[in-house]
């Protein structure tokens, strides 16, 4: 039985004041254990103090309440023009449509919201999605547009839910995209540098909003050998975060040499080799492979802590 913490005397079980001086009863805290390292904590508490894990009551709140600016990607325009393409002897002239671009990579919240799963190795929900390869990242385009009640751009044959199809299968050979329609895709390359430069603005920087790699991108020399959170760095001058380091990024096209003749909105060529482009560099690499510039490619089975993708959409004329 407990005692009265004024005067001493007994408390009958469940009363809730003290029947010889009239103190209240100051009701136990009732403690359960952490599903982490098992220390008890009580519903009162929003983490544990001692391994510091969200309180199971705040996860669960955390999910029924779903703030969609978190987990749908934020497109802005990216208004089109002409631009010369690559550097030195690749340089070429192209021409663009106005679209939509992603602000910056996909994360992990908005990557989980669609698709149920987080394949990344670097954990947390403002960091970039990573350990994504190519089919990854076209399915989760089509998904997203269909969630959004949109036309998703690709297909394969008619049907454009390509959830049962193997990474490895040749039917991705027969994968077409749609610029028509209204839904998400990934970038084109010609798109993808043409926003890393400025645009319209046309930026002569050699990273994606400065020539000092350290104000805008997480790289090899800054990094502490992983990703960090999206928008920390100094966005170009379109507003656009991130489109040097952090993660590589997924493109469209199949990699092979630069067509140097003019060009209007190229999507690269139809070799249908399975090796697509990657741009910007990561927090892997050095200050080299992060510039405006640089190309690199992998398998479309490829993925890796250091790889990601953002997205856009095209615009109809109308709105340009």
């Amino acid at each position: 039985m407990a005692n009265c913490v004024k005067c001493g005397g007994s408390i009958i079980p469940g009363a809730k004041f003290c029947f010889k001086c009239g103190t209240g009863v100051q009701q136990p805290t009732v403690l359960k254990p952490c599903p982490n390292c098992f220390s008890g904590i009580s519903d009162e508490m929003v983490f544990c103090p001692w391994c510091g894990k969200l309180h199971e009551h705040v996860q669960e709140a955390k999910k029924k309440d779903v703030d969609v600016p978190e987990t749908i990607p934020n497109l802005i325009v990216v208004g089109g023009g002409k631009f010369f393409m690559g550097i030195g002897e690749f340089s070429h002239s192209v021409e663009l449509s106005s679209f939509k671009m992603s602000v910056a990579p996909v994360t992990q919240n908005q990557y989980e919201f669609v698709m149920g799963t987080n394949p990344s190795k670097f954990l947390g929900g403002d960091l970039p999605v990573e350990s994504v390869n190519f089919c990854a990242a076209i399915r989760y385009c089509n998904a997203l547009s269909k969630m959004m009640n949109l036309v998703p751009c690709y297909t394969i044959g008619s049907s454009s839910d390509f959830s049962n199809v193997e990474d490895t299968s040749p039917i991705w050979k027969r994968l077409v995209c749609d610029f028509s329609a209204n839904g998400y895709r990934l970038p084109t390359e010609a798109e993808w540098e043409y926003a890393a430069r400025g645009g319209k603005k046309k930026s002569t920087s050699l990273y994606s909003g400065s020539d000092d790699i350290n104000e805008v991108a997480w790289y090899g020399e800054n990094s502490m050998i992983k990703t960090h959170d999206v928008c920390e760095k100094k966005p170009n001058a379109l507003g656009l975060y991130d489109m040097c380091g952090n993660v590589a990024e997924w493109v469209f096209d199949d990699y092979a040499e630069y067509e140097k003749k003019p060009q209007l909105n190229p999507c690269g060529p139809c070799n249908m080799s399975g090796v697509h482009v990657k741009r910007g560099g990561s927090w892997l690499d050095d200050a080299e492979q992060c510039n405006v510039f640089f190309r690199s490619s992998s398998p479309q089975g490829g993925k890796s802590s250091n790889l990601g993708f953002r997205i856009c959409s095209s615009l109809p004329p109308v709105e340009e």
